[in-house]
């Protein structure tokens, strides 16, 4: 029982800027080459409050009055709940809006609506997201996301990988890392030690963390240390298919359909609000390895478009224990 709007349609005077990239736009009017033409800059703005007459109108309001154009637009407002949830992505000249301006701007918003959450970014000028990421044995999603921040796939910066396995050192996780400067820290666990001090000294600098395929459980004590949030990735064969080699019972046990799950990490295992899920059909025709790569397939799929889409803002926060994903 939801209601979803898009009012991207509504805004027809920045269609023509639809397929061009956003370093390259010129303001209506100018010449495409002409030198005097400043480029227009991306921006996205998350906004997050109790629901009210008027909020859309004043952040469109906001942006156009330094010149800005919308791109597009979402908005949520649930049935009978009074909340309101927005995120906008736009183009403007940062010549004519300096980034201080704006974030003073959304800031006055912000206190105008009694908002709980209002962000924005411009993912051309702000740093990008700095994350640090979690291993155990398994190397799919790693490798995933290592190619993903080297093909600028993942627009983020790697800090550090952070492992309770010991890689070799030639290894291609290994070598990946050494060729790129990242480093990697095998930090050997126990049940009686979960080395959780010294990860939270290696992470101090980062912006959030990923679990890629990490076997093992943080603390709540660890997660309130932290203070900031981890993205989590499983398969999809739980509850039914829990403990060792969950592909394996999952293939005797006939099932059709597989997946993967990435979630925002709390202190209950696997119940953290959802970002992102995949499924894909399996059948008699799968053998295990056939089957046991789908569902790595899945892993490295679903992880990758939840960081992707948690740094352009279009993960909320809703409820207890859900999310508004845009």
């Amino acid at each position: 029982m939801t209601l979803l709007r898009r009012v991207s349609s509504s805004l027809p005077p920045v269609v023509q800027f639809a397929n061009r990239p956003f370093h390259s736009l010129k303001l209506t009017g100018e010449s495409p080459d002409s030198s005097t033409s400043p480029p227009l800059t991306h921006g996205i703005h998350v906004f997050h409050s109790p629901d009210e007459v008027g909020i859309v109108a004043k952040l469109s309001e906001c942006i156009a009055s330094r010149g800005g154009n919308i791109l597009g637009a979402d908005v949520f407002v649930p049935e009978n709940k009074n909340v309101f949830y927005s995120r906008s992505e736009f183009i403007f000249d940062p010549v004519l809006w300096p980034r201080e301006q704006m974030d003073e701007d959304f800031s006055k918003l912000s206190k105008m609506f009694k908002a709980m959450r209002s962000v924005v970014r411009v993912p051309d000028r702000d740093p990008k997201y700095k994350i640090a990421v979690l291993a155990s044995k398994q190397d799919h999603c790693l490798a995933d996301l290592l190619h993903g921040w080297q093909d600028r796939r993942l627009p983020v910066d790697i800090t550090c990988v952070i492992s309770n396995h010991d890689r070799g050192p030639n290894t291609h996780v290994i070598r990946f890392l050494e060729r790129h400067g990242i480093p990697y820290h095998y930090l050997r666990t126990t049940k009686e030690n979960k080395r959780e001090e010294e990860i939270l000294q290696l992470v101090q600098n980062t912006d959030f963390l990923v679990l890629a395929r990490y076997m093992q459980l943080l603390s709540g004590n660890f997660l309130r240390s932290y203070g900031k949030d981890v993205i989590n990735i499983h398969h999809g064969l739980l509850p039914s298919f829990k403990g060792g080699n969950p592909s394996k019972q999952a293939f005797d046990a006939g099932v059709k359909l597989i997946g993967a799950t990435s979630h925002f990490v709390t202190e209950e295992l696997d119940e953290g609000p959802i970002i992102e899920q995949m499924v894909e059909r399996v059948s008699h025709r799968d053998n295990m390895r056939s089957f046991k790569q789908k569902s790595e397939d899945l892993e490295k799929q679903c992880l990758a478009k939840a960081i992707k889409s948690y740094c352009e803002l279009r993960v909320l926060p809703y409820e207890v224990n859900k999310t508004v994903v845009f």
